[in-house]
């Protein structure tokens, strides 16, 4: 692993997402082979491969609650604040502390249970969540895909964050057609789940032939259909799977929201 601190302007930035991002690191260990966020190599000096290298972000200057003030503040958007290196650079703590008198509604994704740490901080803030990310109940799939914490450990950190009053979501993402267990997944969590954000599989970039070729090797039974959708453009059988799920959530008072085309 590649470690360097660098210097940047300001930790929060304009999103797409939400009205801005702090993404206190530039890099993932967790090295996850389906992230978009990836296309980040072109953004740096780096060429070891993705989940090889991890800038640590530096900021001098003091966040802006003004500018943040009663605005949407993802953290984070291109990494994940509680990659293992937090636990020693505490980067994120630090953060949270200047934002935890602020008015902004702040959304923290991630996949690891070190977000527990911060839990004293979460509390004393005003408008809160947290999304852990699980799009398998398989565990040797989950393994296949990255390298963050365990199936049980995210819905334990799921369950201990609901209990300490903190809105918890579950970013299902990205569901794999016909293979991501998404039922399973919601059955096992609903009961220490706020709300679940369901989001597709996108195949582009640099990651797509690998995720295709893991795919003709351990799923060969869906190999066909993954080539109808994202090669053939015939995705049919992805909006009618997309469509199961939420018929199936509607059906089951499940509070969700699809990121995905339903139709």
């Amino acid at each position: 692993m590649i470690v360097n601190e660098i210097f940047a302007k300001d930790y929060v930035i304009p999103s797409k997402l939400g009205a801005f991002a702090i993404n206190p690191y530039v890099g993932c260990p967790h090295a996850c082979r389906y992230c978009y966020a990836s296309f980040m190599m072109r953004h740096t000096n780096h060429r070891e491969p993705w989940g090889e290298f991890v800038d640590i972000k530096t900021v001098t200057k003091p966040i802006s609650l003004k500018r943040i003030s009663g605005k949407s503040v993802v953290m984070s958007s291109v990494t994940d604040p509680y990659n293992p290196l937090e636990a020693k650079y505490g980067v994120t703590r630090r953060i949270l502390e200047q934002l935890v008198y602020s008015d902004c509604h702040l959304q923290i994704i991630t996949k690891s249970k070190l977000v527990l740490r911060d839990i004293d901080l979460l509390q004393k803030m005003r408008h809160i969540s947290v999304a852990v990310s699980i799009n398998t109940a398989d565990e040797q799939f989950r393994r296949d895909m990255d390298r963050a914490d365990s199936i049980a450990d995210r819905m334990e950190t799921l369950r201990i964050l609901h209990d300490s009053g903190i809105y918890a979501v579950l970013f299902m993402a990205p569901i794999f057609p016909f293979i991501t267990d998404w039922k399973e997944i919601i059955c096992r969590t609903r009961d220490f789940v706020d709300c679940y954000w369901l989001d597709g599989l996108n195949l582009r970039g640099s990651y797509a032939n690998d995720i295709m070729s893991y795919i003709r090797t351990v799923y060969p039974q869906f190999y066909d259909d993954y080539l109808n959708i994202y090669y053939r453009g015939n995705k049919s059988g992805l909006l009618e799977f997309n469509r199961r799920i939420c018929n199936w959530c509607d059906s089951n008072g499940i509070n969700y929201s699809a990121y995905f085309r339903k139709a």
